[in-house]
């Protein structure tokens, strides 16, 4: 259901709030015309085997174009950037994949970080970013900016750069300060998914992890709705669960600090201006890591799930990116 795990929330953690759509009852909310017209453009949806998991794949804008390569955070999936994607098609061959585990991609016996960076150049190697002569560039949010420094570490000869985008890596230092005792331990516990008898009901119970307001319901409601599975309860009857595997929850981000540090390919910061997540200390942990060469990006007005609180914001800041940077 999130893009990161609670066990990083800190001290500008909200307070439980009521879930963002319970008030709904499962109606659709209104969409504007951007947010619809951008759905419209429907992707091509495929599936490519890595490492023998079947990895759930959409794929919009022509092949040979340059890759731009868009990977999701923890218990997240590639619907999350339905939205935003379209927005690039005309210039580039955009990939997300949901990684194994979530979405709709198969569950393996268990997952790791590394495991998620092979899934990741192995999709866009079959899905087209690498057909054009420019190499891609990989945005990863949360969770998926781990994965991307991965990429950037180990296959940064083949990319053009790696842009992290409120991924909250912290030094031990920074760790220790924000851990609450017994925080880690609940959390590493894997539970079963929840069923619930309805859409509606499952809907009800949809929430950001780290929990957080949401002014864009609509954003919130298409997120929550390709979160969600129908199966069967034990009784036979239709329920209607989440889109992970519980296994996924304890996964650490690997080597992320050390990836960025000893980076083959140019790397950019960014986050939102008011994550509870990448705080101002950990987005200056991040920076110091990159070195002064690194872009660093602060999107205004956006918490953690940035391309929830300021969709079109996180478009124009990509834009900009896309065509600015790295310098040739």
């Amino acid at each position: 259901m999130s893009a990161a795990t609670a066990v990083e929330s800190d001290a500008r953690h909200v307070p439980t709030a009521p879930p963002p759509l319970a008030a709904l009852h499962g109606a659709i909310p209104p969409r504007p015309s951007w947010f619809a017209d951008a759905l419209a453009h429907e992707p091509e949806c495929s599936w490519h085997d890595v490492q023998g998991a079947r990895i759930e794949t959409l794929s919009w804008g022509e092949r040979g174009r340059p890759g731009l390569l868009l990977l999701h955070g923890k218990m997240a999936h590639a619907h999350w950037w339905s939205f935003i994607a379209p927005f690039f098609a005309a210039t580039h061959r955009v990939v997300a994949l949901s990684f194994s585990g979530m979405g709709g991609s198969d569950w393996r016996e268990s997952y790791s970080a590394q495991t998620m960076a092979d899934e990741a150049i192995g999709v866009a190697q079959a899905a087209g970013a690498f057909d054009a002569a420019e190499p891609p560039i990989v945005v990863g949010h949360s969770f998926g900016g781990f994965v991307s420094l991965l990429c950037a570490h180990q296959h940064g000869e083949r990319l053009k750069g790696v842009f992290t985008l409120d991924m909250p890596l912290m030094s031990r230092e920074l760790r220790e300060a924000r851990a609450r005792p017994g925080l880690r331990q609940a959390f590493a516990a894997v539970r079963p998914t929840k069923l619930y008898p309805s859409l509606a009901a499952a809907l009800a119970r949809f929430r950001f992890a780290p929990e957080q307001p949401c002014e864009n319901l609509y954003i919130a409601d298409h997120i929550a709705r390709t979160s969600l599975k129908q199966v069967h309860a034990a009784d036979g009857s239709p329920a209607w669960t989440w889109r992970f595997d519980p296994k996924v929850a304890p996964v650490g981000p690997g080597r992320a600090a050390q990836a960025l540090a000893e980076r083959r390919c140019p790397v950019a910061i960014g986050w939102g201006a008011e994550s509870a997540l990448v705080t101002p200390a950990v987005a200056r942990y991040a920076c110091e890591l990159a070195g002064a060469d690194a872009p660093r990006l602060e999107i205004p007005g956006a918490r953690h799930h940035v391309m929830v609180d300021q969709p079109l914001a996180l478009v124009a800041a990509l834009r900009v990116l896309l065509q600015t940077w790295p310098a040739r």
